[in-house]
């Protein structure tokens, strides 16, 4: 039997949604053993219904909750940036592409590119600086609108306590899919 561990009224205030990153980072702390229990508990759901709850409550929750006033992803991941990004980024800072590579892209021995410092180069006042040529990594992020949720939910769970919009989504789809947990 799965009793539920968090308080699902402290999840929502009204329309907004709690994004204190010191409270979500504590919260992941506390539920990590739940959430285990959560990765397995979803290995027995239907893909296609549970790729529709997911994208149901992953648009209501991103709706409500300004990515701006957080950009914790763009100060604490590796950023991934394919060869085209890279002369698209160049051209939209109007430099060579080796430029481009010297100043703001790392490149590993097997050909993958990835922006060389975290925080990312481009986060200037929790908003990204080239938003209109932003790399598809970072448009994605947290992933959550796109098929293949349960084969994702590993991945996923690595941002639960990083990102709010990822906090709150797998919190809601808890209750939604009625996972409580001893």
């Amino acid at each position: 039997m799965f009793i539920f561990a968090t308080n699902p009224n402290i999840l929502q205030q009204s329309s907004t949604y709690i994004a204190d990153l010191h409270f979500i980072a504590s919260q992941a702390l506390d539920n990590e053993a739940e959430n285990d229990h959560f990765l397995r508990f979803v290995r027995g759901t239907d893909d296609k219904g549970l790729d529709e709850l997911a994208h149901t409550v992953h648009d209501r929750v991103s709706a409500a909750i300004d990515c701006t006033s957080c950009a914790n992803c763009c100060r604490s991941l590796v950023i991934n940036v394919t060869q085209d990004e890279v002369g698209k980024l160049a051209g939209h800072l109007r430099l060579t592409e080796s430029e481009t590579r010297g100043q703001y892209i790392e490149e590993s021995q097997q050909g993958n590119c990835f922006v060389n410092t975290i925080p990312c180069h481009f986060l200037r006042e929790n908003k990204c600086t080239i938003y209109e040529a932003r790399f598809t990594e970072c448009r994605d992020f947290p992933h959550l609108h796109k098929p293949g949720f349960k084969d994702r939910l590993g991945g996923t769970l690595m941002h639960y306590g990083r990102c709010p919009i990822v906090y709150h989504v797998i919190e809601e789809m808890k209750v939604k899919l009625g996972f409580f947990e001893d």
